[in-house]
């Protein structure tokens, strides 16, 4: 007997053991003792005037859910505390996009299922959902806006007939069931446009009336890295921000808003998703007038980068507030915040699993621009709570403190979807760890014994 040789074996297995015990064990004392996954205030320096509304997309894939990451609607306080929460099961829905307050006081809500997408009028005072369309063909609709209360205009996305993309823009009259209006992006982008027609061409995920009326739609086809303005009577696209693989102006955005200084100047707030970063650009087109409905622009009109905040987590919504502050839906780091033109944290709610949308007061961006704040510049987030869901991408940090950007921002926004609401990202880091180093040391016993394997398996016969 190789005594020595055992001894060795015995220290591996125990070290082994080791390493796989301090690896899992933080992720066992999180199951027991989860930290905040739930909705809440994080930090609060102005306390809101108004109710925020927040839609959470929560998490469905190929048919597999998770109860801890629901779709659901929510509205927090002034102080960030949940008023009232609505659940996606009561209507069907497995997401949730766009939520629209209106006048009267209820929601307008974009939901979807596996099949089509529904959207309804919900009243949180007696938490009734009062009118509810089911769209056909919209297997996958993140953005309808009433114009009216016959008219929806909707961005149908993820239609694709034999090689053809469908994806398109129209006006669907609910009391009549016609479509009133549509414009189809096959027709106004070359078919080679992201690399080629495929299941999910535009994305388009957001569509809305602009200037006065209904007469001009911006829309975002987020594959194709731009915002665009479509003349409903022309159906000519009248302004263009960005161009398809152009990732430095915009990186597959989402919810762009229409704003306009107090000259007349188109500005365009969005969140520019893949960079991380909400943006705001102004057009400038020389000496011709760059206004909405001025005329024809020359072709040389351009947009210029007035002001940005980076360091958010895919941020996919952001709202300009009358204080001249930004709400921010800051998606990965499952929150919505609140910060001011130098990107400073002043309120934060969390709001897991995934929020989508988050709108406060009327509806859209209704506050003004950087120009007439007279203020600009660069800036990167600030601040927000210790334990906020923010400060769990310690990970990705450190991976881009190590010079791999690229890296850090594939893992950051990866690592969210596979994560449990209830786990730090470290302790998920070393959580998968754990699990691989167990593997690896099964394998090596099954190897180390296959001798013994194969003869009691023989036996067995």
């Amino acid at each position: 007997m190789d005594v020595p040789r055992l001894r060795r074996r015995r220290v591996a297995r125990l070290a082994a053991a080791a390493v796989v015990v301090a690896l899992l064990a933080p992720a066992a004392y999180a199951a027991v003792s989860p930290g905040s996954a739930d909705l809440g205030p994080g930090t609060v320096e102005q306390p809101a005037g108004e109710r925020t509304y927040v839609s959470v997309q929560g998490f469905h894939f190929a048919g597999y859910g998770q109860s801890k990451k629901p779709a659901r609607l929510v509205a927090a306080d002034g102080d960030a505390e949940p008023v009232w929460r609505f659940d996606g099961d009561a209507v069907g829905a497995v997401w949730f996009y766009d939520i629209t307050p209106l006048e009267n006081g209820t929601v307008f809500v974009t939901s979807t299922y596996p099949d089509g997408t529904v959207t309804f009028e919900y009243d949180p005072e007696t938490d009734e959902v009062l009118e509810r369309h089911d769209i056909p063909g919209a297997i996958d609709t993140h953005s309808v806006y009433p114009l009216d209360e016959d008219r929806l205009l909707v961005a149908n996305m993820r239609e694709t007939d034999d090689g053809v993309s469908d994806d398109r823009l129209y006006v669907r009259n609910t009391a009549t069931g016609e479509t009133e209006w549509e414009w189809y992006f096959r027709e106004h982008y070359p078919a080679d446009t992201d690399g080629g027609v495929d299941g999910d061409w535009t994305h388009v995920n957001d569509a809305e009336p602009v200037g006065d009326g209904d007469r001009y739609v911006l829309a975002s086809p987020r594959n194709f890295d731009q915002v665009v303005v479509v003349d409903r009577r022309t159906d000519e696209i009248v302004m263009r921000l960005g161009e398809d693989g152009d990732h430095a102006t915009l990186d597959e955005q989402h919810n762009p808003d229409y704003l306009e200084r107090a000259d007349g100047t188109p500005v365009v707030l969005v969140a520019d998703s893949e960079n991380d970063r909400v943006v705001e650009y102004e057009r400038d087109c020389g000496d011709a007038d760059p206004r909405l409905g001025a005329g024809t622009p020359p072709a040389d009109c351009e947009w210029n980068l007035v002001w940005a905040v980076d360091g958010f987590n895919w941020p996919r919504d952001a709202d300009r507030l009358p204080n001249g502050n930004t709400l921010v839906t800051d998606t990965l780091n499952h929150r919505v915040v609140e910060v001011t033109p130098r990107g400073e944290v002043v309120w934060e709610f969390y709001a897991p699993w995934a929020p989508y949308d988050a709108e406060r007061g009327a509806p859209g961006s209704n506050g003004p621009t950087m120009a007439d704040r007279g203020t600009g510049g660069e800036f990167t987030v600030a601040g927000g709570a210790d334990d906020s869901p923010a400060s769990r991408y310690r990970v990705a940090d450190a991976i881009a403190a190590a010079g791999a950007d690229e890296l850090a921002s594939t893992y950051g926004h990866v690592e969210p979807w596979f994560r449990p609401a209830w786990m730090g990202s470290w302790t998920f880091l070393a959580a998968v760890l754990g699990v691989l180093v167990a593997l690896t040391w099964g394998v090596a016993e099954a190897v180390g014994r296959r001798d013994r394997l194969a003869a009691a398996l023989g036996r067995g016969r």
